[in-house]
């Protein structure tokens, strides 16, 4: 019984009402012949009749009801950002329309999960970009405080404050452009210009301008022996962004005397792209949150290195807008592996 659906049961009821009257008339009542026949059949068809008008109401206005919320929901559900799987629906509308809420309060509770999420990122974000500008704008007002309490006609140091200012300046505005690219990569407003062009001559140019950096903690870059040019299909300005990035930050945090390795592998439709270092890794706990606007490994070291805090997340989203995918493997003490996939050309 528990296994039939409702517009069954009410079938099965509809038939064995009338059946109950009619076998309580025939049996319990005191007319003889005919009229008992009469009287029992009488009592079938008005309660069959009956039963009948009830199971017809109950489909054309419960059921459709039932049918009708079940579809919304399901609808809403299905175009919802993300929907979890469908569950496995039975013939039963009652129980459907159970499951189905069930499984819309399962989806609003993980959306809840990631709004607070969300919630805690937007503040950590604000706070980051208030401290970001914040100091630039400390060392401005200090150096033009000490200028205008006597310091602009000491030739000793006036000039030697207003490059300072002019260093924090050019920070701030770092800033706010690697936040507008960041900004325009999301919205959709900064269009990737795709063309074919040698990824490894490109490279070579991004490790060539590099190469004082480089020479100054004697970590050489290398590339591999005579390999042939290999054509992508990208946005070159955006894909030397990329590249620029990737080995100034291996350069960074390379060891003294380290290397960084650069390079390319051939993966069916796709080229991928390996920048390697041996330099001091990153912690395992670190690595999810590594594309992050200005989540920073080492937040003094970082910022002592001269960096904004979001190369790599301005990175992640100009691969994403070529919709191909970086990973990043490291291991603390040993170096750091930075892998990134482009259309072949």
């Amino acid at each position: 019984m528990k296994h039939l659906s409702p517009k069954r049961l009410l079938v099965f009821i509809a038939i064995l009402l009338p059946i109950i009257i009619l076998a309580s008339i025939l049996l319990y009542t005191k007319s003889q012949g005919h009229m008992r026949v009469n009287l029992a059949l009488l009592g079938f068809g008005i309660s069959f009749l009956t039963s009948v008008i009830f199971i017809i109401f109950l489909y054309l206005i419960v059921f459709s009801k039932i049918n009708k919320l079940f579809t919304t929901l399901k609808t809403y559900r299905a175009n919802s950002d993300h929907p979890s799987p469908s569950p496995q629906y039975s013939k039963n509308e009652i129980q459907n329309l159970d499951l189905e809420i069930l499984a819309w309060a399962d989806d609003r509770k993980d959306e809840i999960e990631r709004l607070k999420k969300l919630e805690v990122y937007r503040k950590e974000f604000l706070g980051n970009v208030s401290h970001e500008l914040k100091t630039p704008i400390f060392n401005i007002q200090g150096y033009v405080l000490t200028l205008l309490d006597g310091g602009l006609e000491d030739p000793s140091i006036n000039r030697n404050y207003l490059e300072r200012a002019e260093k924090s300046i050019d920070r701030m505005i770092t800033i706010v452009d690697d936040l507008e690219a960041i900004s325009q990569l999301e919205t959709g407003e900064l269009q990737i210009e795709p063309e074919r062009f040698d990824i490894i001559s490109i490279a070579k140019d991004v490790a060539d301008a590099q190469e004082m950096k480089a020479t100054a903690k004697g970590i050489i870059v290398t590339f591999p022996e005579e390999q042939k040019p290999i054509l992508v299909y990208a946005d070159r300005f955006r894909i030397r962004q990329v590249l620029v990035n990737l080995i100034v930050n291996s350069i960074k945090y390379g060891k003294e005397y380290g290397e960084t390795k650069i390079r390319f592998y051939d993966v069916g439709e796709n080229i991928m792209v390996e920048v390697a270092d041996n330099g001091i890794g990153i912690e395992k706990e670190h690595l999810p949150r590594l594309f992050e606007r200005f989540y920073r490994v080492d937040k003094s070291r970082s910022r002592e290195q001269g960096g904004t805090g979001l190369g790599l997340a301005i990175v992640k989203h100009i691969i994403e807008a070529h919709n191909q995918t970086i990973n990043v493997m490291s291991t603390e003490g040993a170096g750091t592996v930075f892998t990134f996939s482009l259309k072949k050309g």
